[in-house]
């Protein structure tokens, strides 16, 4: 716990023109527990979406994420700031699990499986080092998979949410995009969370003006019905604890969600590295424990029912936009979820949200985390002139965002995620031995970073 006696940054109040609060240092805690304030707002919109999105319970979920905050900063030892939210990359297994006949038991069994082997990739990244990510996930096959598992989400988009209203699904759709191309700074960064108002506000209001609507509901019945139902929220007490279940497994919903493994591996060392960068502070040397820490904390929460846990990309953005990275900060935004993680009265009101609002969210969301795959190709410079690149992810992509099954048995088959995923990361390595075998120069397996890795080399004349 000595990581954790944070120093006074100056006077506790100002920052100098290029001066920066340290993950060691603090300002003064009325100003700390404000930044952890600030925190909990940037991340409370995806927070909660992930659980609502999934059918899981928002407040155990905001609960669930203080604890995985504290948790991930005392294996981190203080070193690497970052809070850790509901997980999205989990939303389309949630789907296909579902469809196959799985409840909430049998998705949190899966990604409690998933958490537990998180921790152990990180172990032996901690172990062997940093290098060993870009050997056994480079770009080219990183990118095809992250972009998979967005694309994937299309289907629930247009089947599940848009149809419930889809004027007020075009409506928020307009304005989180405004928002997020218009809006700067902080505001920009909580886009998500004010579409998420604009459209409860918009729901409400036709509530009261346009009447009932009559289209399908969350359960797919066509019926009439008011766009928000209330009757959750009052029944609601107002301080409670959140409700717990325990995981069940099914060795075909632990197929499905373990290609995320590959996109959680990447998220946290492209989180890592990023807050390295800010810092100032070299951090490949805690990656391993990063990761340890996430699916350690993965566990934790779907061990009671909660989501999978992960590091936030939006309070990044706050750190940089406040230069303030104090651990302390993190640890008050812990305890502010924690806080609200017991009020189920709050959670039963983020569990009204219409779905045509989710439509219009999801729209953008799902296709965000698809195109982050091809993100990740543009900054490594992954060059598809290069067969070896192309065509693995090119099949991939294809048989995962389209539903392309493979039949074993009469009992088991592999599809979607899991048929994509098998197919990039496979194909790429087989296709890369089988090159060398054939002739073709590469340069050794651990010897690239995440940009050179696929250059091929030609002997000097």
């Amino acid at each position: 716990m000595a990581r954790f006696g944070w120093t006074l940054h100056g006077d506790g109040r100002d920052l100098r023109p290029g001066e920066v609060v340290r993950p060691s240092e603090r300002l003064s805690w009325p100003r700390t527990i404000g930044l952890g304030a600030q925190h909990v707002v940037s991340m409370i919109g995806a927070c909660f979406v992930a659980p609502v999105l999934m059918g899981l319970d928002p407040s155990l979920a905001l609960m669930a994420s203080g604890v995985a905050t504290i948790l991930f900063l005392l294996v981190t030892r203080g070193r690497i700031p970052s809070y850790l939210g509901s997980s999205l990359s989990f939303v389309g297994v949630s789907a296909v699990i579902a469809s196959q006949g799985g409840d909430a038991g049998t998705l949190t069994g899966a990604m409690l499986v998933v958490g537990a082997c998180l921790a152990g990739c990180g172990l032996a990244i901690h172990v062997l080092g940093a290098r060993v990510i870009h050997a056994v996930l480079p770009p080219a096959v990183t990118g095809a998979v992250v972009m998979l598992i967005g694309f994937n989400l299309a289907p629930v988009t247009a089947s599940t949410y848009w149809p419930q209203d889809q004027w007020t699904a075009l409506a928020v759709m307009l304005f989180t995009g405004l928002a997020l191309v218009v809006l700067r700074g902080f505001w920009s960064r909580i886009a998500i969370f004010l579409g998420l108002l604009f459209g409860y506000v918009l729901s409400w209001v036709l509530d009261h003006t346009a009447g009932m609507i009559h289209s399908a509901n969350g359960a797919g019945k066509v019926t009439e019905h008011r766009r928000i139902d209330f009757s959750g929220v009052s029944a609601a007490d107002w301080i409670g604890f959140p409700s717990l279940h325990a995981p069940n497994f099914s060795a075909s919903a632990v197929l499905v969600a373990l290609p995320v493994l590959v996109a959680l591996i990447a998220e946290n060392a492209g989180h890592v590295k990023a807050v390295g960068e800010m810092t100032g502070d070299a951090l490949d040397d805690q990656m391993g424990r990063a990761i340890v820490a996430d699916g350690a904390a993965t566990v934790l929460s779907t061990a009671v029912g909660g989501p999978a846990t992960t590091t936030y990309a939006e309070n990044i953005g706050v750190m940089a936009a406040t230069r303030v990275y104090s651990t302390a900060a993190y640890t008050a935004a812990a305890w502010f979820a924690l806080l609200f993680g017991l009020c189920p009265k709050f959670g039963a009101l983020v569990a009204a949200i219409p779905g045509g609002v989710l439509g219009g969210i999801t729209v953008i969301l799902y296709g965000m985390i698809g195109l982050l795959g091809a993100q990740i190709w543009i900054r490594n410079k992954v060059d598809f002139t290069q067969p070896l690149n192309l065509v693995p992810a090119a099949a991939g992509v294809i048989v995962g965002i389209g539903g392309v099954s493979l039949k074993f048995t009469d009992n088991f088959e592999l599809s979607g995620i899991a048929l994509g995923t098998l197919i990039v990361l496979t194909g790429y390595h087989a296709l890369r031995w089988l090159s060398r075998a054939a002739g073709t120069s590469q340069p050794p397996l651990l010897d690239g970073g995440t940009t050179d890795y696929d250059v091929e080399t030609t002997p000097a004349p």
